[in-house]
């Protein structure tokens, strides 16, 4: 009976995740989204699946099929206009709303998303961030600035949030301060980086260039890690820096000198990749 048993709760969890997968699936393929059901919510794929709105918003999201998840997200929002005490759960869901929107380059429905969740909730600091990457994104990096500086404010130890003010000091010109806040984003999270940007409900944007992988050169091997201080070096005359005597003259190049990756790229520098 134990065997019995064991076989059928087998399949039941099986059926659970088969039917998750028909329904993501089925929903990305036909671009239904729940409020085009003449008259019901949710497709008929979705019946006896047993999530929230806001799971089958994350589910949508995460399947990059952002309509479906902004009806989602909606519902479980209007689910909660009536419960005061739910004001931080219902910030969430605007931000989540927001990236959704920001995903789909409307930056003024994620604008109003993310000024919704900070109505709610003002010490949302991924709010605050995600509102910054807006105006960065629509070409207002002065404007941003302020609003990554509340983030870090609020939430200090958040590496994505210092990212993204050193990629606005950056576009300003401002290397040193860029650079100061690329370091304190490295030091919190030393994956920082090399993960996918945009990830999770803080959204992150990245300004790359020659002079952009010089200066985190340089900051890798201010802090002694000449692996990546090489690597960044690499990609930076790869983008088209040749300026030779500016990184043997730098004080934090000299540093990792040394350092026999270093010096071979420095004797064997690579050919500049075209456009």
């Amino acid at each position: 009976m134990t065997r019995v048993n064991s076989i059928r709760t087998m399949g039941a969890l099986i059926g659970v995740l088969v039917a998750l997968g028909v329904a993501s699936g089925w929903a990305q393929d036909q671009h239904i989204r729940p409020s085009e059901q003449s008259g019901n919510l949710r497709p008929t794929s979705e019946k006896g699946v047993n999530l929230t709105e806001e799971e089958w918003g994350d589910l949508y999201m995460a399947r990059k099929t952002y309509d479906a998840a902004i009806d989602h997200y909606s519902l479980a929002i209007n689910s909660h206009k009536d419960s005061p005490q739910d004001k931080a759960e219902v910030a969430l869901l605007y931000n989540k709303l927001g990236i959704c929107f920001q995903q789909k380059l409307d930056y003024g429905k994620a604008r109003k998303a993310y000024d919704n969740a900070i109505r709610m909730d003002k010490t949302l600091a991924q709010a605050w961030n995600n509102l910054g990457t807006t105006y960065y994104l629509d070409k207002r990096a002065k404007k941003s600035i302020k609003y990554y500086r509340r983030a870090i404010k609020l939430k200090p130890e958040g590496p994505s949030f210092h990212l993204n003010l050193g990629t606005a000091y950056f576009a300003r010109k401002k290397y040193q301060e860029a650079s100061s806040e690329y370091r304190t984003a490295i030091q919190l999270d030393p994956d920082v980086l090399t993960r996918s940007a945009g990830a999770g409900t803080a959204i992150e944007t990245r300004h790359v260039d020659a002079k952009y992988y010089f200066y985190l050169a340089k900051i890798f091997a201010s802090m002694g890690n000449p692996v990546e201080a090489v690597r960044y070096l690499e990609h930076a005359m790869e983008e088209g820096f040749t300026d030779r005597k500016r990184i043997l003259d730098d004080p934090d190049f000299q540093k990792i000198s040394k350092y026999p990756a270093f010096i071979t790229l420095m004797n064997n520098p690579p050919v500049a990749i075209k456009d």
